[in-house]
This record gives structure tokens, C-alpha cells and sequence, in this order.
């Protein structure tokens, strides 16, 4: 591709594309937002709202505008494989939203077909574009808090409507692991840099909607060490990881959503009663928007691999599984 910036799409109107990746997108320098789709009837209000130029009234009239280069989806958890897989065969690359897809079998065909097709395929874990977590990996490779022992990481809010929430519907893959768990379960494999072997989690269904409102694991890593987790759709709102060291720890208070003002801060107490605290800027969703752009224009593999995004996906399924049959998974 020899242009300068690309041209992206978006199917669907949800709430994370009009709160985060629509304000994100149109400020980056190589994506321009040209188009929307809503299968609802919302496309031409969406469009005046955002001062988008296109818009279509199905998904398939925008996968078939040979402008775009690349479809963002944000579409309910269970459509994300159909769509991607669409959007693939038309040539379009793809930024779907988290998680990647209901199963590990489902996102592993799903990129066989965008690889197939030559087409860029990006998770939207975009949380990790915030140089605070790089800032992180760095001060635990410089040794300051000794060598690592042990990660946590929590994330959680009070979800206040149930009824006619894709949250709790179990068919539209909902339930507090896939929402927010994921982002969890990301977080430790790459801060610890080691992939789990055994997972065992419990969790809180709704008697009626059965889906997960809360869950709790426990990661055995290939490294030997262990991680836990906690995330929950019923609790007060949090999203923080912790990481000990044999010599102190370092807290991240803001660790998922991103911050309104792009500041980061990282929390560095040591066993010497040494506490200091940095903020790091960033702007995560623009960082990750501008990432992926260079990366279709350049022909250049995202950071975010395909391969980490299906194991990130085992992880989240062994999750799922260990708490239905109550017993621990072994991943490796």
C-alpha cells in the first residue's frame, strides 16, 4: 500500500465505538473514518452525529465499498467470528473487539481465513497501547523490585441494567470473563512473560440469565510461578494489576480504562520503605488506531500477534471450563 493513511469502516453503533474508538480515530493522522454500518435503522444518525460521510443500512454494503481498507467491529461478542470472517473474504482488514470470539477454535478460524485472504487481523485489546505497561516491563527488567514472585490483577463495576443487556445474555456471549476477565488474563501473561499450564477459577451465575456475574482464577504459569485474577460485573469499579518482587512491588492503579486526561501512574515501593510514583502519558485507543494503520500501510504483523490473541483465548476458555465442571484445566 503506498498511501499515507488509511480508510476505516465500522459496523455497528455500540457504546465503545461512540465513547472511545470514534474520538480516537478521528484525530490519528494515518486513519480517516469514512463510513459506518447499522443493520438497526441508526446508520444515517450515527453518521450526521460524528460527521462520518458514509453510511449503510447493512454490513455487507460497507464490506463492499472498495474505499475502506479497514472494518473496526464492535459488534455483540457471538458475531464477531461471522463478521470477521466476512470481512476478511472482501479484502478488508480487521480491528475486532475484545474478546476475538466465543472459543479458541472460533478465533483460530478466524484468522486462518484472514490469513488466507491477506488481510491484517488485530484484536482490540487496546489497553496494552499505553506506554505505562512498557514502562512497567522495563522496571522489572531493571531489577528494582527483585526478582518477580507474583502478579494480581482485578477488574470490576456495578452493571446496573440487566434486561435486554448483550452483557447478560448468555447466546450473545456475556457474563463478567468475556467482558473484562479477558483484559485480566492478558495483562499477566505479558507482564509475567509466561503462559499458564493449569487454570482453576470459581464463579457467580445469575440464576436467570446464566451467565458468570463474577469470577475468580488462579494461573500455574509455565514459569513456575503463579498469578491471579479477579473480575466481577457486581462489584464497586476497579481495573488495577499488582506485581510483587522479591525486593518490592509495583502497583498500577489505572490499568484498563483509559484515563480521560491520557495520564498513567505506576506506584514503585521497595523493601527500603522507598515509595515513589510515575505518571506516564498516553493515549491508549489512538496509540492502538495509529499502530494498526502503520502496520496495513506498511505490511508490517501488529505487535499484538495473532498467535498471543488465540492463546489469550485458551486462557479465557480453560476459565470458562474450569468453573463449569469445577475442576482445574490444564492448558500445556
Amino acid at each position: 500500500m503506498t498511501k499515507s493513511s488509511t480508510n476505516w469502516g465500522i459496523l455497528g453503533t455500540a457504546e465503545i465505538a461512540r465513547k472511545w474508538v470514534i474520538p480516537a480515530l478521528q484525530p490519528t493522522k494515518n486513519a480517516n473514518l469514512v463510513a459506518v454500518a447499522s443493520s438497526s435503522g441508526k446508520a444515517k444518525a450515527f453518521a450526521k452525529r460524528f460527521g462520518i460521510p458514509k453510511h449503510y443500512d447493512k454490513y455487507d454494503d460497507l464490506l463492499a465499498d472498495p474505499e475502506i481498507d479497514i472494518v473496526y467491529i464492535p459488534l455483540p461478542n457471538n458475531l464477531h467470528a461471522q463478521w470477521v470472517i466476512q470481512a476478511a473474504k472482501k479484502g478488508k482488514h480487521i480491528l475486532c473487539e475484545k474478546p476475538a470470539a466465543l472459543t479458541a477454535d472460533q478465533t483460530e478460524e478466524m484468522i486462518r481465513v484472514c490469513e488466507e485472504n491477506q488481510v491484517f487481523f488485530m484484536e482490540a485489546m487496546m489497553y496494552q497501547f499505553h506506554p505505562q505497561h512498557q514502562r512497567i516491563l522495563s522496571i522489572i527488567d531493571s531489577g528494582e523490585i527483585g526478582e518477580i514472585q507474583m502478579m494480581r490483577a482485578s477488574f470490576s463495576f456495578v452493571l446496573r441494567k440487566f434486561e435486554g443487556n448483550f452483557r447478560m445474555s448468555k447466546e450473545m456471549g456475556g457474563g463478567s470473563l468475556y467482558d473484562i476477565g479477558c483484559y485480566c488474563i492478558h495483562s499477566i501473561r505479558n507482564i509475567m512473560r509466561s503462559e499458564p499450564i493449569h487454570v482453576y477459577a470459581v464463579g457467580t451465575h445469575h440464576p436467570d440469565y446464566d451467565v458468570d456475574l463474577s469470577a475468580t482464577a488462579i494461573l500455574e504459569l509455565e514459569n513456575g510461578l503463579t498469578a491471579h485474577f479477579d473480575c466481577s460485573m457486581t462489584m464497586s469499579e476497579r481495573h488495577t494489576y499488582e506485581v510483587m518482587g522479591t525486593k518490592g512491588k509495583i502497583d498500577v492503579p489505572i490499568a484498563f480504562v483509559p484515563p480521560a486526561d491520557g495520564k498513567g501512574r505506576i506506584i514503585v515501593t521497595t523493601d527500603d520503605g522507598i515509595k515513589r510514583e510515575e505518571t506516564i502519558e498516553g493515549f491508549s485507543y489512538q496509540n492502538g488506531i495509529e499502530h494498526f494503520s502503520d502496520c496495513v500501510l506498511t505490511q508490517t504483523e501488529p505487535r499484538y500477534t495473532k498467535e498471543n490473541c488465540i492463546q489469550n483465548m485458551k486462557v479465557l476458555e480453560a476459565c470458562h471450563q474450569s468453573i463449569q465442571t469445577g475442576t482445574p484445566i490444564q492448558l500445556l
